[in-house]
């Protein structure tokens, strides 16, 4: 593919603080064939402002507000490129991370990620990244790893580019189902329709505030059970997806077990909240299993010393009485809680 051109549509939903930011570092990508479109989801903000002080150097779409999803599929029905990234409003683009993007792309290719780093609110690098380092570069064909258990390691919306052919066959994403965090369908989906190149160099910035949709400062019921249920529609979209080539998956509520993160987020939400939690059927031994399970099965844990932290947690988590348990969950979902010394031993044991 010869100097393809490539849309980088940005989704922003009332982060005019952040946006103008997120705009430039579009604009300033060393590879210069490239249109950049604005999605504005109805904020209430200076968004609209910050938008329009770009002039005729963006392309603004003004929409009322529908939700993540929305804005993706509106976002690409204005695009034109051959390859589309879709840039959060609160995340920035390295200025070379495009021409990387593009000089390693192949036939073939469904997509390509990259890493990203953390950053926070003031744009200091948090030595973070996404996905971790650790984590082994997944396949060119990562649908053995989907179909058996629902997951291969990749970043958030702002690590990846696609190929536009892959998303017409994907798109449009349910707008009921994926408000938020719309990537993930793009994430299990889109494989199906083609390879997945890796880079195995950080390329944008992942900013964490506290309002983000995967970090939040406090422990909340709510967002753990949306947390399960994306995590189920994840997993519908893939059963439904893998059907349309013939390929068979186990019921989603199976494979949805089967990956640690999942499984672990169903064992904490019946320990903290019984009577609210959202799976019929569920039980604390089942669902430690289940975790013990998912994570000999992954390929995330790279030493039997994580694996076998793990796997403590989840027994202790089960099987302990509330005061202990509630502090091992609050080390799993506000790690900022603890001291910043036991956070850094934590992170090295786990």
């Amino acid at each position: 593919m010869l100097r393809p051109l490539v849309s980088i549509i940005i989704n922003n939903y009332n982060y005019g603080r952040f946006l103008s930011e997120t705009i430039e570092s579009a604009l300033n990508q060393t590879y210069k064939s490239l249109e950049v479109i604005v999605v504005d989801d109805g904020s209430t903000d200076c968004s609209r402002e910050v938008i329009a002080s770009f002039g005729t150097r963006v392309l603004p779409l003004l929409k009322e507000n529908g939700g993540q999803a929305s804005a993706l599929n509106a976002g690409f029905a204005r695009s034109h490129g051959d390859l589309v990234m879709f840039l959060d409003s609160d995340d920035l683009l390295l200025d070379h991370a495009i021409e990387r993007v593009v000089s390693c792309w192949e036939p073939g290719f469904a997509k390509v990620q990259f890493h990203l780093e953390c950053m926070n609110v003031d744009g200091r690098r948090l030595g973070i990244f996404y996905p971790s380092f650790r984590d082994p570069s997944p396949p060119s064909d990562v649908r053995p790893a989907l179909l058996r258990r629902g997951w291969y390691s990749g970043p958030p919306t702002s690590g990846n580019v696609f190929s536009r052919s892959a998303l017409n066959a994907a798109l449009p994403i349910d707008e009921g189902k994926y408000r938020l965090s719309a990537d993930g369908y793009l994430h299990t989906v889109i494989p199906f329709y083609g390879g997945v190149g890796a880079l195995r160099a950080v390329l944008g910035l992942y900013r964490i505030h506290g309002a983000n949709a995967w970090h939040q400062d406090t422990m909340s019921i709510r967002r753990l059970h949306w947390y399960i249920e994306h995590g189920i529609n994840n997993m519908e979209a893939l059963s439904v997806t893998a059907a349309k080539f013939g390929l068979f998956t186990p019921d989603k509520k199976i494979l949805h077990l089967r990956q640690f993160q999942y499984a672990r987020a169903r064992l904490v939400s019946l320990r903290l909240a019984p009577k609210e939690h959202p799976i019929p059927g569920d039980r604390l031994f089942k669902l430690a299993m289940g975790c013990i399970e998912s994570i000999w099965r992954s390929d995330e844990f790279k030493s039997r010393r994580r694996q076998v932290l793990w796997v403590a947690w989840c027994l202790c988590v089960a099987l302990l009485p509330m005061r202990f348990a509630h502090r091992l969950i609050l080390w799993w979902s506000v790690p900022r809680s603890f001291p910043q010394p036991l956070r850094k031993l934590l992170r090295k044991l786990t």
